[in-house]
Order: structure tokens, then sequence, then C-alpha cells
């Protein structure tokens, strides 16, 4: 496990279970799970937040995803998430997920993931990427090695994340996470159209995505949280350009 210097006795919980635990100097994600995976020697490697609870028999269905044959240079998988709860938030996190994250091939695949030890091992994350690691690296490793990801059947519970300051603190990042991509970006060269593009892509992603695969009694109640959530990313993203300007 990977601890970012926790003060809430997270350390004392995980070196009780965990086989081993590792410092984060709390300098961004990339970095984080990049201490982690150095540390690592086996074939598959499971990146899991503090927030995910992995129910009995949900890990095999990843692994045996990954592992199918026929699947082209699959080289990641993750799993849908779901939280528990019955509440407006609850539902429209789950409505979100459902509508954004379908099940088959993805050229993202986001936390938990299962990756391929050694092609993680050689090809780690960016330790720059605060947020954004997840896209950079899927990415990156698409345009390499033609590397292909995919969404699982398996299904992952979120605990601990459904109140408003937390999805405030999730589309943070994603703002975060946003500006990153653009910067790089618009320094490597993208044309006008690429730029459009990135502009466009929370709205797409998180609005319009979504309300094209939900069905017609799940858009009408999921649309308010649909667009909060979406104008939450570009709030995070307009003010870290302003701050970094």
């Amino acid at each position: 496990m990977v601890d970012a210097n926790s003060a809430d006795g997270t350390r004392e919980v995980a070196e009780e279970f965990a086989d081993k635990v590792v410092t984060d100097p709390g300098k961004g994600l990339g970095m984080a799970r990049n201490i982690g995976i150095e540390q690592t020697t086996k074939p598959l490697i499971l990146n899991m937040g503090s927030d995910n609870v992995m129910p009995i028999g949900e890990l095999e269905k990843m692994i045996q995803a990954l592992q199918l044959e026929n699947q082209g240079n699959l080289q990641g998988v993750s799993a849908q998430t779901l939280i528990e709860g019955d509440d407006y938030l609850s539902n429209g996190l789950n409505a979100w997920r459902k509508g954004r994250f379908l099940p088959g091939p993805a050229a993202v695949i986001g936390t938990p993931t299962l990756f391929i030890g050694d092609t993680l091992r050689s090809h780690p994350y960016d330790p720059a990427r605060r947020f954004s690691d997840d896209s950079e690296l899927c990415e990156r490793w698409a345009k390499d090695f033609n590397a292909t990801f995919a969404i699982s059947d398996a299904v992952v519970h979120e605990v601990g994340k459904t109140s408003w300051s937390e999805i405030v603190v999730r589309c943070k990042m994603y703002g975060v996470s946003d500006y990153e991509v653009f910067k790089e970006g618009a320094k490597a060269g993208w044309s006008l159209k690429r730029k459009t593009k990135s502009y466009l892509h929370p709205a797409r992603v998180d609005l319009v995505v979504p309300m094209k695969n939900l069905e017609m009694n799940e858009k009408v109640k999921a649309l308010p949280f649909l667009i909060a959530f979406t104008a939450l990313r570009y709030d995070s993203w307009i003010k870290t350009g302003w701050k970094n300007r």
C-alpha cells in the first residue's frame, strides 16, 4: 500500500493487513502510483483507491477479461463502479457512471485498474501528473505500442464519496486534469480543431454521452446532476488556468 503520510490511522490499519506500506511524498497520483509499482514483481498489477471495495469474485472477472484471447493488444481493464445508497447524489453518480463507462473496449480506463505487470513497470505513470495520470498513460500506450483497454463486467463498490463536498473535490480533480492535458497539448502544437475538442471534452463525456446512453426516466432524474457536475468541472479548469496564468 502507498500512504501519503496520513494522520487518521490509515497507515496503522494498512500495516496490520498489507505486506508492505511505502510512503508517498504527496506530489501527485502519478508519482504515488509509481512508488507502489516499483515494489511489484507479479504478472498483474491492480490499482485501487482507498474508497474502493472489491466484492468476492469480482477480481477474478477482471483477470479473466484481461487474459481473454483474441483481444488484440489488451494491456489493461477496469471495473464498473457502483455507489451504495438511494439518495439523489448516489443515484446521480450511478447514472453518470452507468451512462459514461460502458462495458467493452475503452480508450481510457480509470481506477480500479488491472494492468499487465511488465508493461506497467516498463511504462509507468507520468510522475508530473497530479490527477490526469490515467488518461495520459492510456493515450501514451496506445500511441507508442498500440495498447488497447477495456471495461470489464466486474463491479466494484465505492464508499464515502457521496456527499456534495466529495463531488466538488472529484470535479476539481477532473478540472485540474483538463488544464494539465490542454496545457501539454498546446505546448506540443495542437491545432485549433484539437484544442476545440479538448474544450468540449467535459461536456461530451459528462453530459452528452451519459444522456445518450441512459433510459428516458433516468435522463429526466439525472439531468440536473449532470449539468451541475459538468459546470463544476469547467469551473475548476478555469480557476486552475487563472492561477497558473
